[in-house]
């Protein structure tokens, strides 16, 4: 029989098929959490290919001290149990609104990926991504959460809300679901755990699973942190919004805001296809299946079940998708769209057919919703990845436009009712010289 010290290094390499069985209002936590998998700094290098001056590094960061927001940790995470993946509090950064949309609040949830093995959340564990530990202290809000009036003319002055993303499972998990492994009942119990998971059977006592391997404990307490997070802010004034509430990336506050709140989502990046990649294989649906045990249900199902006001921000040639859903690492082993990958002007003529396959997968997908009027979209033709928290690409003289109309304007308009907002760019990538393209050869200085 191994040792306890063997049995714990063959669990942490195991893939966590202990989960919980996920409700319909968890999966659609999991489809419309605003992924944010990139940097402000990396996003700063965008080749725009209209002829305009390039915007520096330190042109795209240049804030002054009253913009930059400080991090406010959870007062009562040990009481509420919410804790980030490495036990530390979670946390969020909170700017008071003022003049008439001081009664208004805007809550954008910080997005990430998930982690879908006990070894990559344990590596996690050591980011901001798992710990506020390693959090920034003072973040710039810009973009959609800006408070200068010519960059974010309709939300610049409510009470805006950047809650962090530190759970690895966007948001769901609860303590009262997890199960500790203790390796001092001996290996016979974790030898029946790895026995039941390796067969994908639904274990008993299972759900989330706080895993103590060595003493490198993981929590997985997203559902904790969001409830946690919301309570507190319902005591600094979020209980008395008395007209709007726009929310990037969730839908959950009917049930603890006034009634005569008006709730709107925004989802930006977040509309991810269930597409089988360049080699045939449905790769991300194999990652959900690892951290879903059950069949994962893609944001085009959840849509259908959604009653929330929708708006949806999404670039056709969505460099996340394409390097993580369309071309995934192992389905180039020769690394013939390693180029490609890196930046769409360098695809060959097949490469572009392909990616053009890929956007027409996402048109006929959200075709269905055209005729949902409280459902709005901006689908430009870029490629890009988030698009809302940057003052380039959200709001700017030279931002991404779809019939003269920034992303800032079609949200504005969408949300205030001044029109219905259904904008579809033109059919190819090349197509809008308005465009801001991300390219990956290019290093930060």
């Amino acid at each position: 029989m191994p040792s306890s010290s063997s049995s714990a290094l063959t669990i942490s390499n195991f893939r966590l098929r202990a989960l919980r069985i996920w409700s319909s209002m968890d999966y659609a936590i999991a489809a419309f959490i605003f992924l944010l998998l990139f940097s402000f700094t990396l996003f700063s290098h965008l080749d725009r290919r209209s002829p305009s001056p390039s915007l520096s590094h330190s042109d795209s960061h240049s804030h002054s001290h009253s913009d930059l927001v400080p991090l406010t940790l959870l007062r009562n995470a040990d009481q509420t149990r919410a804790l980030c993946l490495d036990g530390s509090a979670p946390g969020y950064h909170f700017q008071s609104g003022f003049g008439s949309g001081s009664s208004n609040w805007l809550l954008h949830i910080e997005g990430g990926g998930w982690c879908n093995s006990i070894s990559s959340c344990y590596q996690r564990k050591f980011t901001h991504l798992g710990s506020s530990k390693y959090m920034e202290k003072l973040i710039p809000f810009s973009g959609i959460l800006s408070s200068d009036p010519a960059q974010n003319p309709d939300f610049f002055n409510w009470n805006k809300v950047k809650i962090r993303y530190c759970d690895g499972a966007s948001f769901a998990g609860h303590p009262e679901s997890e199960v500790r492994i203790d390796f001092t009942f001996g290996t016979l119990v974790v030898d029946s755990f790895l026995s039941c998971i390796s067969r994908s059977e639904i274990c008993p006592l299972h759900i989330w699973v706080y895993v103590d391997v060595g003493g490198s404990g993981l929590f997985f307490r997203g559902q904790a942190i969001w409830e946690a997070i919301v309570d507190e802010l319902l005591s600094i004034g979020l209980s008395k919004a008395k007209q709007d509430a726009l929310l990037e990336g969730w839908q959950l506050l009917y049930t603890v805001l006034p009634k005569e709140a008006t709730v709107k989502c925004l989802a930006d990046a977040g509309f991810f296809l269930d597409e089988k990649d360049i080699s045939g294989n449905s790769t991300m649906r194999s990652f959900y299946h690892d951290v879903v045990q059950l069949q994962c249900l893609f944001p085009s199902e959840i849509v259908k079940n959604i009653k929330t006001p929708l708006f949806l921000v999404h670039p056709a040639y969505d460099f996340w998708q394409i390097r993580n859903i369309l071309v995934p690492q192992g389905s180039d082993p020769h690394g013939h769209w390693q180029s490609c990958r890196l930046n769409i002007r360098n695809c060959n003529a097949n490469m572009i057919d392909k990616l053009d396959r890929f956007r027409g997968s996402l048109l006929k997908t959200v075709n269905e919703f055209q005729q949902r009027k409280e459902i709005g979209m901006f689908i430009d033709s870029c490629f890009i990845h988030c698009q809302t928290e940057m003052e380039l690409t959200w709001h700017s003289p030279n931002s991404p436009k779809i019939n003269d109309k920034t992303i800032a304007e079609s949200v504005g308009d969408w949300y205030f009712d001044r029109e219905a907002v259904k904008r579809i760019d033109c059919s190819s990538y090349s197509c809008n010289p308005t465009c801001h393209n991300m390219d990956f050869h290019l290093k930060i200085k």
